[in-house]
């Protein structure tokens, strides 16, 4: 089942008062709220038991939607990033001064990813910015490939599940995206 226009007003709504949305990416099942919620970004890393410091994923469905966040001109080889997307690739590039640490970790750069998946494209359309993304697990743990199994993990503590399925739910060894540094092109998760 894919979602409909009720679908992504429901999950935009959710977002919109603190809430934590649950929804289909390109390998695994991610968790998301509003990154400019900082109360709702807690209470992610709660669920997730996940250390502040690790630092998030914004994805959003165009780059402009990220420019709030990140300072593109310190990145040298940004064309390079643009033409990875939309697709499963997140950069780390230099963060904007503002961003929470909650956001950013103990870092000065933040993760961030346009992302090919239509749920997730249609999610941060509809509400008009990047949403935070992490894969749908306890940190450590195997990441959820289903809403069934994201529903028998987290149970009420999603405030909203938006319906439908990876790009990648016939292959069992998908992984969550390729993440990379801007400046040097490393590899830090393949």
């Amino acid at each position: 089942m894919w979602p409909s226009i009720v679908h992504y007003h429901q999950s935009c709504r959710t977002l919109d008062d603190g809430g934590l949305i649950s929804y289909p990416t390109e390998s695994v099942f991610g968790v998301g709220c509003d990154p400019h919620q900082l109360d709702a970004v807690d209470r992610l890393l709660t669920l997730k038991r996940r250390s502040w410091t690790k630092g998030l994923i914004l994805i959003a469905s165009e780059p402009e939607q990220l420019e709030d966040w990140v300072d593109w001109s310190s990145v040298p080889n940004l064309s390079t990033i643009l033409e990875s997307w939309p697709g499963p690739e997140t950069w780390v590039v230099p963060v904007a001064e503002h961003v929470s640490p909650f956001l950013r970790g103990q870092f000065n750069s933040l993760a961030v990813r346009v992302s090919a998946h239509p749920v997730v494209r249609g999610i941060c359309d509809h509400f008009g910015s990047a949403i935070i993304s992490t894969s749908a697990n306890h940190a450590g743990q195997r990441e959820a490939r289903t809403s069934f199994a994201v529903r028998q993990l987290f149970k009420d503590k999603i405030d909203y599940y938006v319906p439908g399925h990876t790009i990648n739910r016939n292959d069992k060894n998908s992984r969550p995206s390729r993440i990379r540094m801007a400046a040097t092109g490393q590899v830090l998760r393949a």
